[in-house]
C-alpha cells in the first residue's frame, strides 16, 4: 500500500507533459540525449537507493530497495527512442508509463527490490543487447523483468496477454551478388545478375507459411531490389535483392534463414555469381515464461479487461533480448479501437492510458510471486 510520501506524488498532469516534452523532441536510436536528461532530472526527484545514467548508451537505470528486506528483484523496462518521423510508435508513452510507475513505486512500501530502466535503441533491435551487456541485470541481481508495448486495434487499457511468444522473431537480409559488367550490344560476354534475382525473388515465394500452424509461420518480404545503374550502354554486372524474413520462434526463424541462404546459394552457383550477405535489424522471438503469463492473468483479470491471444503478432520487439537471459513477460495495452496503427504518420500516443497502464505495473510488481 501506499505510504504517507504518496501525497507528494506530482499530478498525472505533469506525467503528460513530460510526454509532450518528449514527442516535440524525439531522439532516433542512438541519439536519445533529450530524453536521457529529462528522465534523470525526473527520477532524481524519487530519491532512488542507486540512478544509472548512460547505461549501454542513452539507457537509464533506478534501483529502490525493498521496504520488508526482501532479497529478489523485480526490473521493469520502457525503450525511449524514436523513429525517423518522431514518435510514431509509442515509447514517448511508455516513458511516461514507467515514470508515473516509478512514482508510484517509489512513494510506496515495496515488497521486492525495484529496478525500472529505461532503454535507448529499440527500433533498431540494439539497445536490449547493449543493456544486457552493461551488466545492469546482474549488478542488481535481476530475478524476473516485465514490460510492455501500445497496442492500436485495442480498447484503451485493455492488457493483452499471450501464455508463449508475444511477437516474433525477424532480420533484414541483403544478398549482393557480383557478375562482369560489359558492353550492353554485347550482353554474352559478361554476367548480368538480373534473372538470377528474378529466380530468387520468384523461390523465396515458397519460404512462406502463412496459414498453417502458429508455431510454424513464416514469412518473407520483398524489401528492395537494385540490378546495375542507369547507363544504357551498359551489361549490369552487379545486383543486390533485401528481404525481411520473420517467424514465431527462434528455431524455426533459423531454419526458414538456412532455406533463405540454401536457395540464394544455389542460384548464385548457377548463375556463376559472386555472393555477398549481410544481416541488418535481427530480433529474436519474444517468447514468454509461461508461469509469468498465467500469473499476470489471475493478477490483472480481477482489476483490468484483460484479453488473452494465442497467436504472436507479427512485429518484432528486442524485449526478447532480456527473456534470453531472465524469465518474466511482455504484454500489450490497448491503445484504441480507432488509432491508427503504429509507424503511421499520424500516430501519437493516448495520454489517457498511462495512469491505467502504470497501475497495471504497479499491480503486477505488488502481487507477483518469483
Amino acid at each position: 500500500m501506499l505510504n504517507s510520501h504518496w501525497s507528494l506524488m506530482k499530478d498525472i498532469k505533469e506525467i503528460i507533459d513530460i510526454r509532450h516534452q518528449l514527442h516535440s523532441n524525439p531522439g532516433i536510436s542512438g541519439s536519445e540525449e533529450y530524453a536521457h536528461n529529462l528522465i534523470v532530472k525526473f527520477l532524481s526527484q524519487l530519491h532512488p537507493d542507486e540512478l544509472c545514467t548512460n547505461v549501454g548508451g542513452y539507457g537509464v537505470a533506478a534501483y529502490w530497495k525493498s521496504t520488508v528486506k526482501e532479497t529478489k528483484t523485480i526490473a521493469f523496462r520502457a525503450d525511449i527512442d524514436a523513429l525517423p518521423s518522431g514518435h510514431r510508435c509509442g515509447h514517448d508513452g511508455h516513458t511516461a508509463i514507467m515514470l508515473r510507475f516509478a512514482e508510484m513505486a517509489s512513494a510506496a512500501e515495496r515488497p521486492y527490490n525495484l529496478l525500472v530502466f529505461f532503454q535507448p535503441e529499440e527500433e533498431t533491435g540494439k539497445g536490449a543487447k547493449k543493456i544486457v551487456e552493461s551488466g545492469i541485470l546482474d549488478r542488481f541481481n535481476v530475478d524476473a523483468v516485465f514490460g510492455l508495448h501500445n497496442l492500436p486495434g485495442y480498447p484503451e487499457g485493455t492488457v493483452v496477454l499471450n501464455d508463449g511468444t508475444f511477437a516474433a522473431a525477424s532480420c533484414g537480409v541483403i544478398y549482393r551478388f557480383k557478375g562482369r559488367t560489359t558492353h550492353a550490344s554485347t550482353p554474352e560476354m559478361g554476367i548480368n545478375p538480373g534473372r538470377a534475382i528474378a529466380s530468387v525473388i520468384e523461390r523465396f515465394d515458397a519460404l512462406n507459411r502463412k496459414n498453417s500452424d502458429p508455431d510454424q509461420f513464416r514469412q518473407s518480404t520483398l524489401i528492395c531490389c537494385r540490378i546495375g545503374e542507369e547507363a544504357f550502354g551498359t551489361s549490369a554486372g552487379y545486383g543486390e535483392v533485401m528481404f525481411t524474413l520473420r517467424a514465431f520462434s527462434n528455431y524455426v526463424m533459423a531454419e526458414l534463414m538456412k532455406e533463405a541462404d540454401t536457395i540464394v546459394t544455389d542460384v548464385a552457383s548457377q548463375w556463376n555469381l559472386v555472393l555477398e550477405k549481410q544481416m541488418r535489424e535481427p530480433f529474436s522471438a519474444t517468447e514468454n515464461t509461461s508461469g509469468y503469463v498465467r500469473q499476470l492473468d489471475q493478477i490483472l483479470s480481477p482489476c483490468f479487461d484483460v484479453v488473452n491471444i494465442t497467436k504472436p503478432f507479427r512485429w518484432s520487439e528486442d524485449f526478447a533480448e532480456y527473456l534470453k537471459v531472465r524469465p518474466g513477460a511482455f504484454f500489450g495495452i490497448g491503445s484504441g479501437l480507432q488509432q491508427v496503427e503504429l509507424h503511421h504518420p499520424d500516430y501519437d500516443f493516448p495520454d489517457t492510458i498511462i495512469d491505467t497502464a502504470a497501475n497495471v505495473f504497479f499491480k503486477i510488481f505488488n502481487n507477483v510471486k518469483l
